[in-house]
């Protein structure tokens, strides 16, 4: 009812991908021989990832051939597909890929109860936008029984209320900042933009990681425990960093079983290298099917590549030199969000070529006309939080005296009441 509140019909995507892996990887494990086994699980991601190429990728793939026709000085006809993007495809296709992966490997029995399975598939908290999750964490908890006890809802509901300012307060308010300036690049300095992108980089750290509070806290008032999806990624002292840091669960996701396959860090340097670019790829365009997601893919590839040749992706124990990474490490974050802004591959040229011609007047200008914004005042918030929990677990949040509790929720429901955007823009990472 949850996902059928969006649009009734795509269900049906839903159920079709939880029937073919529960029959499938049943049928994994009823046989022995090695190629049955493997022509069983071959079927099973293909159909999977056909679902997933029609609805999300197919629109892409033609415009990519009607980009190579032209340029060739071949004549090609786009066939566009009229389909919507399914909200959270991509979520619970690798939520149920990994089940498949996990039950071929034998590190999970096949569930045999249905009904927990499509549980497992659909459930709401985390369903249109993650934590992705792995049966052996998830399904596990939904064969234990849960005692009610009032600190579930206590620690949940604080929980939520958090990912809820995170969107309301600070994200849907740079949103209109960021929105404001990029749909009228043209008429704005550089300086502007630069500010917008920094307004930008927030904003997908304060949406994505609201949700995520805002799923793990419903989910923990059922006494359901969701994955951490982010741990203060912002405070990374190299890209690396940022990675393991940031959407956790689909970086684990990909060393799982996309880089350790393919040799992980056992392999010749040259192979882990290309092992590494081939990841971030993946994750390039599982975020978006455009090539600007492609080449925001690519950049953090090879910077990722970059600090391992020079050793920069180890942490420094001198606290200057520390600081000095993080800087540096959140700059080149700010300007590798670029490409994950642009509309296009045009917008993304013009966008940057903007950006290079920026002098300290237009720096000046760009931050004095959009500091004073209500978004401004909760990303200051979002800030102290995120430095005193900085090296804790994101539950720490919560404080244990109930006074503390209630006066630390008051003040956080007078913050969205009053400073919320009233739009109730729709999460960003709905578009994956």
């Amino acid at each position: 009812m949850f996902y059928m509140s969006w649009e009734p019909a795509y269900i049906l995507l839903i159920l079709i991908s939880t029937a073919t892996d529960y029959f499938l990887c049943r049928f994994l494990t009823s046989k022995s021989e090695a190629r049955k086994r493997k022509a069983g699980l071959i079927l099973n991601i293909s159909l999977n990832l056909v679902l997933l190429f029609v609805f999300k990728y197919y629109n892409f793939f033609q415009d990519t051939l009607d980009g190579l026709a032209q340029l060739f000085g071949g004549n090609y006809a786009p066939r566009y597909s009229s389909f919507l993007l399914p909200v959270g495809i991509s979520f619970y296709t690798f939520q149920t890929l990994s089940y498949s992966f996990d039950v071929y490997r034998k590190k999970i029995l096949p569930e045999k109860h249905f009904g927990k399975f499509a549980l497992f598939v659909a459930y709401f908290p985390q369903l249109v936008a993650g934590p992705i999750e792995r049966a052996s964490d998830l399904l596990t908890q939904f064969k234990e029984r849960v005692t009610f006890k009032i600190t579930m809802l206590q620690e949940g509901a604080v929980l939520f209320l958090w990912g809820l300012f995170k969107k309301a307060v600070v994200a849907d308010n740079l949103k209109i900042l960021a929105d404001h300036v990029f749909d009228n690049a043209d008429f704005q300095n550089g300086g502007s933009i630069i500010f917008a992108l920094f307004a930008f980089t927030i904003q997908i750290y304060a949406d994505f990681s609201g949700y995520s509070d805002m799923a793990i806290g419903v989910s923990k008032m059922m006494g359901i425990d969701l994955s951490i999806n982010f741990k203060t990624p912002y405070f990374s002292r190299s890209i690396s960093e940022f990675w393991r840091r940031w959407h956790i669960t689909l970086s684990f996701w990909l060393r799982d079983y996309v880089f350790i396959p393919l040799g992980g860090s056992r392999a010749q340097k040259w192979k882990i290298y290309r092992n590494l670019f081939l990841v971030f790829l993946l994750a390039g365009i599982w975020h978006g099917a455009d090539w600007t997601f492609v080449i925001w893919g690519a950049v953090h590839g090879l910077l990722v590549i970059i600090e391992r040749v020079f050793g920069w992706h180890k942490s420094p124990t001198n606290p200057i030199w520390n600081f000095l990474k993080w800087g540096f490490t959140f700059a080149i974050i700010i300007l590798t969000m670029l490409p994950v802004r642009a509309e296009d591959f045009e917008h993304l040229l013009n966008l940057g070529g903007q950006i290079l011609q920026t002098n300290t007047h237009e720096l000046y200008l760009g931050f004095a006309e959009n500091v004073f914004t209500p978004g401004i005042f909760g990303l200051i918030i979002l800030f102290l939080v995120d430095w005193f929990v900085a090296k804790k677990s994101i539950l720490d949040i919560r404080m244990k005296h109930w006074t503390v509790q209630l006066s630390w929720s008051v003040f956080i429901i007078i913050s969205i009441i009053l400073l919320g955007d009233a739009k109730a823009e729709a999460f960003f990472y709905f578009q994956f």
